[in-house]
């Protein structure tokens, strides 16, 4: 299985990589009029594990050599990681990877880095001190600073434009790639503000093209407010969703990349149900496949369900960092979606009681509301649940 990368690569070499080649070019010619003053902005949209961030990343290397490409994940910021989302800490964060990339591509950075303490901070008196020199006190004024948080998100998002006008002659513009955009529905009241806020600086920017994807399902509330017509970015932001792979493109792969897999007609039906077309799956199970032996539809039920918790590991992982109360609303939506009275009915709380828990499990892309009714959105972390219960009877609440 040497030829079939992991589900969790995030850059694939050459050999690794498959497909997408029109998503490729589609995406490359875009933002090529970046060079003619006429910079893009794209929302890449699609499921977890449809492969978005490798594309990006392949972007990124196509991209590097005319021009500045930074690639920022919001989620491994350290606000986001720490569970204290704030505006301060997206701002410090965005300008830390500009700095680095910057640095990277041999352009002199050192006029921000002065710009940023002196454009961005409120200077105060502090206190004064009384020192002797020579018999005779001398006062010494200790001057503070305090962040201004307007002055530094306007520093912060002129940045690029500013980088660009001054190395003209090094690139042909930038291009700033922001993943995992969707953890910024924790910003909660300020979610708005900032998307706002963002989106003005954005659009006057003619030399800097954004793209920003995320987890993000067609249907998800914060597509529309970043680029439906009455979101932030007006109807203006082109949009590219990246679909699951077809069944004959997964059928190519797996002979390409995994010929040693001998599946029946019937058992390839059963692998293309089980992973829907999703590369993170398709890998990953395939991996667990035995080589040269006939696969029927038996066999790959069988390998799927004793190897569904090393497949969706990942949701494992989600599903442990989640609450009690959080839990039983999944468990709750196992055998139907419900409303959100009836949910609330079958978890014996009030209805006003589940804002919260549902908002949360929605920003996690674990469940979707969809024709007035909340369902599970992850299918596989929906079998793992039923499996777990089957064998011992109980859901894994502490696994």
């Amino acid at each position: 299985m040497s030829n079939l990368p992991w589900g969790t690569s995030k850059v694939l070499t050459d050999e690794e990589f498959f497909n997408r080649t029109q998503e490729i070019s589609n995406l490359t010619n875009l933002l090529n009029s970046t060079s003619e003053n006429n910079a893009p902005d794209i929302l890449v949209t699609g499921i977890r594990g449809v492969g978005k961030t490798v594309l990006l990343n392949k972007i990124k290397q196509f991209m590097d050599e005319n021009y500045l490409v930074v690639y920022m994940d919001f989620s491994v910021s350290q606000t986001y990681q720490k569970n204290k989302m704030s505006l301060k800490g997206l701002y410090d964060f965005y300008y830390q990877k500009i700095i680095e990339e910057a640095h990277l591509k041999g352009l002199n950075t050192l006029k921000n880095h002065i710009n940023k303490f002196f454009k961005t901070n409120n200077f105060k008196l502090k206190e004064v001190v009384v020192a002797s020199a020579f018999d005779i006190s001398i006062p010494i004024p200790i001057i503070g600073t305090e962040r201004d948080l307007e002055r530094y998100r306007d520093f912060v998002f002129r940045l690029p434009q500013e980088i660009y006008d001054n190395n003209k002659d090094k690139i042909d513009g930038m291009i700033i790639i922001i993943d995992e955009f969707q953890v910024i529905k924790e910003l909660n009241t300020y979610l708005e503000s900032f998307l706002w806020n963002f989106r003005g600086y954005v659009t006057e920017q003619r030399n800097v093209a954004y793209i920003l994807s995320g987890s993000m399902g067609l249907q998800d509330n914060l597509i529309s407010e970043i680029a439906g017509q009455n979101g932030a970015f007006g109807g203006r932001m082109l949009t590219i969703n990246i679909n699951p792979f077809s069944k004959q493109t997964t059928k190519n792969y797996l002979t390409e990349r995994a010929p040693e897999l001998k599946f029946t007609q019937e058992g390839f039906e059963r692998f293309y149900k089980c992973t829907s077309g999703i590369p993170y799956y398709i890998n990953i199970f395939a991996r667990q496949l035995p080589a040269n032996r006939e696969l029927d539809e038996n066999n790959v039920i069988d390998a799927f369900d004793n190897n569904i918790s090393f497949i969706v590991s990942h949701l494992i992982n989600e599903w442990n960092r989640l609450t009690t109360k959080e839990k039983d609303i999944i468990i709750a939506l196992i055998d139907s979606p419900l409303k959100r009275i009836d949910l609330a009915r079958k978890l014996n709380v009030k209805s006003g009681s589940l804002s919260d828990k549902l908002n949360k499990l929605q920003n996690l892309d674990l469940i979707r509301f969809a024709g007035g009714e909340y369902g599970i959105s992850e299918k596989l972390l929906k079998r793992w649940l039923e499996i777990e219960y089957s064998q011992k009877g109980i859901y894994p609440y502490r696994f």
